[in-house]
C-alpha cells in the first residue's frame, strides 16, 4: 500500500504545515532543499524567522489563518539566502482552526513552464503539470482511501480530508490546464445582449446577485465572439462584481453596451490591426480593488479574495484574447465604482485568426 507520507515527500512543490501560531510542523524535501536547511531545523519554528514577504499586506493576510493567499513572483527575504522571487500559497485546512499548508516555487525555474505566444503571464506544458502533480496526488488520495478503511473516529476524518484536499488540488491544475490551452474557440456572430441575459439569468437562478441595471444600447450591430465562452466570460465578471460589493449597504452591478470607436488592437497572427469598436462594461459600487494588486488583476495566481485562487481572471483575460477582444480594469474613485470594460469586434470585419490578441 502507497504510503501517503512518501507520496507528499516526492511532490516537487515545496510545501510546510504550519501550526496555530504559525510555527512549522513539518516540510517535505522541497521546502528543505528550496529554504536550504533540514527540516529538523525547521520544525517548530515561527515562519516569520524563516521567510519574510517584501509585501506588507501579504505579510498581514498571513496573520489571519482563514485567509487564502495566492502570490506570484513576490519578493521574499529567505533566511541565509537573500531575496528571491516565489510563488507563494497559502491556504487554512479544512476543519484544522489555526492550521494551514503553504507551497513556495522559485519563480525563476517556473519561467521554464511560461508560454511564447507574446503573453507571459501564460503558463505552458500543461502535461507537465499532469505528470508531475497530478499523478502523485492519485497516489496521495488512493493511499487515503485505503487507510480509512482501517480506522474510524476522527483519524478517518483526517484520512477524509486529504482527499477532499486532493481533489481541490487537482480541480485547480485543471483550472491551470485550461489557462495553458493553445485550442482557440471558434469566432462568429453573437448578439451580446443574449449573452448578457444569459448570464444574468444563471447568476440569479443561484441567488447570488445582487440588483443588475441594464444600460444597453440597442442599436449594436452582432459582435465577434464565441457564445459559450461569452456567456462564461461574463458569468465571471458578474459573480466578480456580486463579490466585491456584497457587503455595501445598497449593493448594484451596472451593465453597459455603447459604441466606442477608435479603439483598436494592433497585434494579430495575420499582422491586421482589428477595430474593437464596441464595448461591454460591468461596474459596481464595491469599495475596489488595493491599489497594490491593481496593475496584477490578470495575472494568475493574484487574488485578494480569502477562498479564491487568483485564475477567474485570467481565464477571462485569455478568453476574450482569443476572441481578438480586450479587457481593461479601472477604478472611479469620485463616482465609488469599478469597472471591467471589454471591447470587441464586429461580426462583419473580416474575421481574424483567433489567439493572436494583445492587449
Amino acid at each position: 500500500m502507497a504510503d501517503p507520507a512518501r507520496q507528499l515527500a516526492s511532490l516537487p512543490l515545496a510545501l510546510l504545515l504550519l501550526a496555530p501560531g504559525q510555527r512549522i510542523a513539518s516540510a517535505n524535501p522541497a521546502a528543505e532543499q528550496l529554504l536550504g536547511q533540514s527540516s529538523r531545523r525547521l520544525i517548530d519554528r515561527p515562519i516569520s524567522e524563516v521567510i519574510r514577504f517584501e509585501e506588507p499586506r501579504l505579510g498581514e493576510r498571513m496573520i489571519d489563518s482563514d485567509a487564502q493567499i495566492s502570490a506570484r513572483a513576490t519578493p521574499v527575504m529567505v533566511t541565509g539566502q537573500g531575496l528571491r522571487r516565489l510563488d507563494v500559497t497559502v491556504a487554512p485546512l479544512v476543519d484544522q482552526p489555526g492550521w494551514q499548508v503553504m507551497t513556495l516555487h522559485d519563480a525563476m525555474s517556473a519561467e521554464a513552464l511560461r508560454g511564447d505566444d507574446n503573453d507571459d503571464s501564460v503558463p505552458r506544458a500543461p502535461e507537465i503539470l499532469a505528470h508531475e502533480i497530478k499523478n502523485p496526488l492519485a497516489g496521495i488520495k488512493g493511499a487515503a482511501q485505503l487507510l480509512a478503511r482501517k480506522l474510524s473516529g476522527s483519524e478517518r476524518a483526517l484520512t477524509g480530508l486529504i482527499a477532499d484536499e486532493v481533489d481541490r488540488i487537482a480541480s485547480l491544475i485543471d483550472q491551470m490546464q485550461s489557462l495553458s490551452s493553445r485550442t482557440p474557440p471558434k469566432l462568429e456572430a453573437c448578439n451580446l445582449h443574449e449573452a448578457i441575459r444569459r448570464a444574468r439569468a444563471v447568476m440569479e437562478a443561484g441567488g447570488k446577485a445582487p440588483p443588475i441595471v441594464e444600460e444597453f444600447d440597442p442599436s449594436l450591430p452582432p459582435v465577434l465572439a464565441n457564445a459559450d465562452a461569452l456567456v462564461q466570460v461574463l458569468i465571471n465578471l458578474l459573480s466578480n462584481a456580486a463579490e466585491a460589493c456584497a457587503e455595501v449597504e445598497s449593493p448594484r452591478i451596472t451593465v453597459r453596451t455603447r459604441f466606442a470607436s477608435g479603439l483598436q488592437l494592433h497585434r494579430t497572427v495575420a499582422g491586421q490591426p482589428v477595430r474593437l469598436p464596441i464595448e461591454l462594461r460591468v461596474s459596481d459600487n464595491g469599495p475596489g480593488v488595493e491599489r497594490t494588486v491593481r496593475d496584477h488583476l490578470f495575472e494568475p495566481f493574484v487574488t485578494t479574495k480569502k477562498s479564491g485562487q487568483g485564475l477567474g481572471l485570467a481565464l477571462v483575460r485569455r478568453t476574450v484574447r482569443d476572441m481578438s477582444g480586450r479587457i481593461t480594469h479601472d477604478r472611479e474613485e469620485a463616482a465609488g465604482l469599478t469597472h471591467f470594460r471589454v471591447h470587441l469586434a464586429m461580426a462583419d470585419q473580416a474575421t481574424p485568426r483567433p489567439g493572436g490578441a494583445a492587449s
